[in-house]
């Protein structure tokens, strides 16, 4: 018990040096960072050009753009590579979520229950999605979208990933799917109800309502493009996400995933029997295809090899396609569950 203290408060102090470093680093790197910025905004209008856009629109659209220093910070301590899994899931899947969407749905209850039936994505899902990207709506971020993703275009770390959502969004504007005036939302340039990044826009969002406009910010048209986006990539209604287990430390470490970029060995539940304390108690199809995720391995100091672990299946892998982080398909998955048991 004293360990687990110790290594708590190791943990913590560890944490806040990590930020004092960041602060420190944007303060002191901002003022080259702006003028780099600069060269690059004028490199990047070129390329955008080049790529299909018209150059008004890129000119118009990035004559604003600015360095952001916290999105950098932002990027670096986001908490799924801080929080342990129990901590995390507690904090998003609470009994005021809960209530908050519950409210949601009685409110909208007839377009909620259309779209499902449409879809076939369950309610539940949507209204799990919704809750913890942006508490129902509640904080959908008040970024200037643009300069976030340009911010995150200069820096080194993800620049392939989000130059190319740049030029989808400038894209979209061009062709008048989007309008610039209202791109307000995440840090990371994710947009609206369920924070969909350019190319989730561009491939799934849909006008719902048919009032020629895509209103991410608005009920019918959110839910039905969260819904359209998860049908397409194959979310399966009615079938697992996710069963807790207790594993025997038998287990050899090749069926351990602990790393949401590439879920390994995936196997019939029937095959880790020897490996899964409580097998007899789980109340699924022992021929599902499953793999075995230990999400706080490589994150948390200290964890545990073996706990907490988690028989994952095909839906689970479609939450990883919404954000590609173990916690957090754990967690919506979880919230999930707890709309189940009180619609």
């Amino acid at each position: 018990m004293f360990f687990f203290v110790l290594i708590k408060k190791m943990l913590k102090k560890l944490i806040c040096i990590y930020i004092l470093l960041i602060l420190s680093f944007t303060q002191n790197s901002a003022f080259s960072n702006n003028s780099e910025f600069k060269t690059w905004v004028k490199n990047f209008k070129s390329h955008a050009v080049k790529s299909g856009v018209s150059k008004v629109v890129v000119d118009d659209v990035m004559s604003n753009a600015i360095f952001l220093p916290n999105v950098i910070k932002y990027d670096r301590f986001q908490p799924e590579f801080y929080e342990d899994t129990y901590t995390y899931i507690k904090k998003r899947t609470n009994k005021k979520k809960i209530n908050n969407g519950l409210a949601l749905y009685k409110k909208e209850k007839s377009t909620i229950d259309k779209i499902e039936k449409e879809f076939l994505i369950e309610k539940e899902l949507l209204l799990a999605l919704m809750g913890i990207e942006t508490n129902f709506g509640k904080y959908l971020g008040k970024m200037d979208i643009v300069s976030s993703l340009a911010t995150l275009s200069f820096d080194k770390r993800r620049s392939e990933f989000f130059t190319k959502e740049l030029i989808i969004l400038l894209k979209l504007v061009d062709q008048k799917i989007v309008d610039r005036k209202i791109l307000f939302g995440s840090w990371a340039g994710a947009f609206g109800n369920f924070q969909f990044m350019p190319r989730t826009i561009r491939n799934y969002a849909i006008d719902y309502n048919n009032n020629t406009t895509i209103e991410l910010k608005k009920t019918e048209d959110s839910f039905a493009s969260a819904a359209n986006y998860l049908n397409k990539i194959g979310w399966k209604k009615d079938t697992p996400c996710f069963k807790k287990i207790d594993l025997n430390k038998s287990i050899p470490s090749k069926y351990l995933n602990s790393s949401a970029a590439n879920i390994k060995n995936k196997k019939k539940v029937k095959f880790f029997k020897n490996y899964i304390k409580n097998y007899n108690e789980l109340k699924i199809d022992k021929n599902l295809e499953a793999a075995i995720i230990t999400p706080d391995i490589d994150i948390i100091p200290g964890a545990s090899t073996y706990t907490p672990a988690y028989l994952v299946f095909a839906n689970y892998e479609k939450v990883l396609n919404w954000n590609r982080s173990l916690r957090f398909a754990l967690a919506v998955c979880t919230l999930k569950e707890s709309f189940k048991n009180e619609i």
